[in-house]
């Protein structure tokens, strides 16, 4: 064993005791607050039937917390199933504890280490061919701690039964000997001194009273338990669903916007070609100003049309013939045709009916500046 590991058993054993009892004295004192009939309906508290034959009769009595209460008072000898039927149902459960009278037990106050607290039947057992004239298989014995005596000691009795006086008592009981669940004796000042002497084998068990309303406890426990994590499960399951459609919705308002994002680069890829086609020609303005210095005087025109790429001039001109290579020059349009022949106006007034197309072409850079008119734009645009 190591010296850390010596140390700790050490610590232990100087703590394991000290905490045993100071929770004793806490439970203790707590008990001492409730009622000792409270107590023993609580379950709180030990409780017993200990029986006693006295001047031909057997003294009932419940012992709760060392306080005994009268039950009943029979005949003897009588039977324990004649007990039972005069017995509250409420006692049926308690455990019978045989009370012997004073001066049938043997008893010897000793002093241990408070490290031998847990195990004080073992430890004890080894004094009794010491502290009595018997040995440990010639009695039953029991222990009973007196509480702490100064620093990491503890006070305790031994309590010892001879098996003589035990199996002459046996004979006494007659069949009362099977059916306890312990004995008990008195001390000097007639009160019980809370031991069992009656060796574990000849114990009666008895069912614990609780017992059944623990199975209930814990099934009911079980149960809320179930129900807890099906309820969490539940709202962990409607959580998700929850989740899934603000996911859902979120998606489908990403979708949205990426399809309202999507519509409004195609308009702005239209707007922006339609600006680059109206950029790359002539405007309207233009193409009327250029027309107007390029046609000659006593030249009108019907019909201007200009549709895609192609330019339609309809109108009255007395040098119809000459419009071709006059218009051919401009640097807005190119193939100047005449369509169809020309006719001549039926009003005497020398002019002739003539269709023109043309196909316009994209401007040179900087060409709408050049213009007078675009010139003029500018200028009123310009703050």
């Amino acid at each position: 064993m190591t010296a850390w590991q010596d140390s700790l058993r050490q610590v232990q054993g100087r703590i394991g005791p000290g905490a045993a009892h100071f929770l004793r004295w806490w439970r203790q004192s707590l008990l001492a607050w409730v009622p000792a009939r409270w107590q023993w309906a609580l379950g709180w508290s030990q409780a017993r039937l200990l029986l006693q034959p006295a001047q031909g009769q057997l003294q009932v009595w419940r012992d709760v917390g060392g306080q005994r209460a009268a039950v009943a008072s029979l005949p003897w000898p009588v039977s324990p199933a004649a007990l039972e039927r005069v017995l509250d149902p409420r006692l049926h459960a308690l455990p019978r504890v045989w009370l012997l009278p004073p001066g049938q037990v043997l008893q010897r106050r000793l002093r241990l280490p408070a490290a031998a607290g847990d195990r004080l039947r073992d430890v004890v057992g080894f004094e009794i061919d010491r502290q009595t004239p018997f040995d440990a298989s010639q009695v039953s014995y029991d222990v009973r701690n007196l509480g702490a005596a100064g620093e990491d000691q503890l006070d305790v009795e031994l309590v010892a039964w001879p098996r003589a006086q035990r199996e002459a008592w046996q004979v006494q009981a007659g069949e009362w000997a099977t059916a306890l669940a312990g004995v008990d004796a008195e001390d000097v000042h007639g009160g019980a001194l809370q031991v069992n002497l009656l060796p574990p084998p000849q114990r009666q068990p008895q069912a614990d009273p609780l017992r059944r309303w623990n199975l209930l406890l814990a099934v009911a426990a079980a149960v809320l338990l179930v129900l807890a994590g099906t309820q969490l499960l539940d709202n962990r399951r409607d959580a998700v669903q929850a989740l899934r459609e603000q996911v859902d919705g979120a998606a489908r308002s990403a979708r949205g916007v990426a399809s309202e994002r999507s519509q409004l680069q195609a308009m702005l890829d239209g707007a922006r070609y339609l600006e680059e086609q109206r950029q790359r020609r002539a405007t309207t303005v233009e193409i009327w100003s250029e027309l107007t210095r390029r046609l000659p005087d006593g030249t009108y025109l019907e019909k201007l049309a200009v549709e895609n790429n192609g330019l339609q001039l309809i109108g009255l001109s007395r040098e119809a013939s000459q419009l071709v290579p006059l218009l051919q020059a401009s640097p807005l349009w190119r193939k100047v045709n005449l369509t169809g022949v020309l006719q001549a106006d039926g009003a005497n007034s020398g002019r002739d009916r003539f269709t023109l197309t043309a196909e316009l072409q994209p401007l040179p850079a900087a060409a709408s500046s050049t213009t007078p008119e675009a010139a003029d734009a500018d200028a009123k645009r310009a703050p």
